[in-house]
């Protein structure tokens, strides 16, 4: 993990692209969501609330193998990834989850060259 002001500037640029991308700045959730829509591979125009969920899960569960913490299992017949967990998240404060969480997120979108 790089240190916190560095975490803090690509954050920064990343909800810069975000937002002129999309024209407003989203929050973590928002990009988890949009995580989770990209993983998923389909553009809807409405999800139920479920759904929504469900493709925020699968944004944590994509951004968090890339550590080793789960592991694609299948994708069902309706085209949605199911992933099993490989080992327990670690123990943190919400400070410490954030960062993680974040620090996740930007490795996933530089993976996919955004």
């Amino acid at each position: 993990m790089l240190n916190k002001d560095d975490l803090q500037i690509r954050w920064f640029e990343l909800e810069q692209k975000l937002a002129e991308r999309f024209g407003k700045k989203p929050d973590t959730e928002s990009i988890l969501f949009l995580i989770g829509i990209q993983e998923l591979g389909d553009i809807r125009k409405k999800f139920t609330k479920e759904q929504k969920q469900d493709l925020m899960h699968i944004a944590i569960c994509t951004i968090m193998s890339s550590s080793g913490y789960y592991e694609l299992d299948h994708i069902d017949a309706d085209g949605w990834p199911h992933y099993k967990q490989l080992k327990p998240m670690p123990t943190m404060n919400p400070f410490e989850q954030e960062v993680f969480l974040k620090d996740h997120i930007l490795l996933y979108f530089q993976t996919h060259d955004f």
